[in-house]
């Protein structure tokens, strides 16, 4: 960030009064421009025993399977941004149910929120972001072809609690390993209801 988007002065990084790390601040104006992470939603749309994905038809990791998720909007609630996803991914019509799970992702300032939901009809087909969608199995998941380890985590874990009727919520920390390459460490907390 070079200028103020509210006057259009220069900034400048430093630690404003009252704070305790560097920000963007307008040499003009005064205006701290604060830099959060944002936040993903999504669903995991279920039908009987099996999950909706989405193959990607944009970057990042186009060509890979996913779940229908994206940034929140302002003005949404996570769910009603978890169902928008889901509809403009997909153009599924879904219920939105519990918080499934919940990661943290600080190496790309993202958290991921991933609801439950139940799909309400099998009118679905691809939205302008995905290439084709499609219900998958477990066994039938192309698990080598995920595009997110965030996804991956959270269908492995989905797919355990189906069969122990496990009904928590999980959240937990997907850490990018310091030597570059695209190893992570995970770190999972299960939430008993």
């Amino acid at each position: 960030m070079n200028y103020c988007s509210d006057c259009g002065a220069p900034i400048r990084l430093l630690v404003p009064p009252g704070d305790n790390r560097e920000r963007h601040v307008c040499d003009r104006c005064g205006m701290v421009h604060y830099q959060n992470p944002k936040v993903v939603v999504g669903c995991i749309p279920a039908w009987e025993d099996k999950i909706l994905l989405c193959r990607r038809a944009i970057e990042p990791r186009s060509g890979l399977w996913t779940l229908p998720a994206g940034f929140m909007e302002r003005g949404e609630t996570t769910q009603a941004g978890a169902a928008r996803e889901t509809l403009e991914e997909a153009n599924a019509r879904v219920e939105v149910g519990p918080l499934y799970s919940l990661f943290n992702l600080p190496h790309i300032d993202q958290v991921y929120l991933l609801f439950r939901s139940r799909l309400l009809d099998l009118d679905f087909y691809p939205g302008e972001e995905s290439s084709e969608v499609r219900l998958f199995s477990e066994a039938e998941i192309p698990w080598g072809e995920l595009a997110f380890p965030v996804v991956r985590e959270t269908l492995v874990l989905y797919f355990r609690d189906q069969v122990t009727g496990y009904q928590g919520m999980y959240s937990g920390d997907i850490v990018r390993d310091r030597d570059g390459v695209r190893r992570y460490r995970i770190r999972i907390h299960e939430d008993r209801v």
